[in-house]
Parts: structure tokens; sequence; C-alpha cells
């Protein structure tokens, strides 16, 4: 008579539909929010979000579109020399004066990444 191991549990190599992947991925880098609990959570790895992430911004690495907000009038008083502020999540702030070289404000903000 022959031995027969039979293995079960979850299977490890998961097919995530694209809707799953950009619910997970919205959920990792939503304010607030940690990637390493959010992979906790859906039991997927850190790196995996990280990928599913770069490939939905289009795999670029250069420039792209982000977000912007228009705020309302500076108060009296304030200064209005910059032309561009980033606020970053961390709560830092970053200012570019116009008069910035464009190859100075490129190398800022690949920093700022």
């Amino acid at each position: 008579m022959s031995h027969v191991t039979v293995l079960s549990g979850p299977e490890r190599r998961r097919r995530w539909s694209d809707a799953d992947k950009l619910r997970i991925v919205e959920a990792a880098f939503a304010p607030g929010a940690c990637v390493a609990d959010v992979a906790r959570r859906f039991d997927v790895s850190t790196g995996l979000i990280y990928t599913w992430r770069r490939r939905a911004q289009g795999g670029v690495d250069g420039p792209g579109f982000v977000q912007a907000m228009i705020a309302s009038a500076p108060a009296a008083g304030a200064q209005t020399s910059c032309c561009i502020v980033v606020d970053l999540p961390c709560g830092a702030r970053a200012s570019i004066a116009p008069s910035a070289p464009a190859a100075l404000v490129a190398a800022a903000l690949r920093a700022l990444r």
C-alpha cells in the first residue's frame, strides 16, 4: 500500500485582481497609513505593494503628475516671493523661488521623492 500526503492550507501563489491591487495600494498610501500594517492585514509583502504602485503609476521614474491644491489667498503681510510651495507628508515645506534654475528645481524635487 502506498502513502499519500495531502497538504492543505492557503495557496502561497495567489492571483490578485486589478481591483484588489488598487484597493490595497490605495489603503497602503492613504494619509496616515503604514505600508507594513496594510501588508500584514492583506497578507502580502511590502515589496509587492511598492511594485503594484510603481506599475499603477506607469512605471515611470521621471517627472510625473501630482495632485495640486489651490490654497486661499495669502494673509496680509505674508511673504509671497516664491512660486512653488511643496508641503511634504512629514510636515516639512519646500519653497522654490521663480528665479531658481530649472536643473536645481529638478534635482530638489527628485531628492524630495
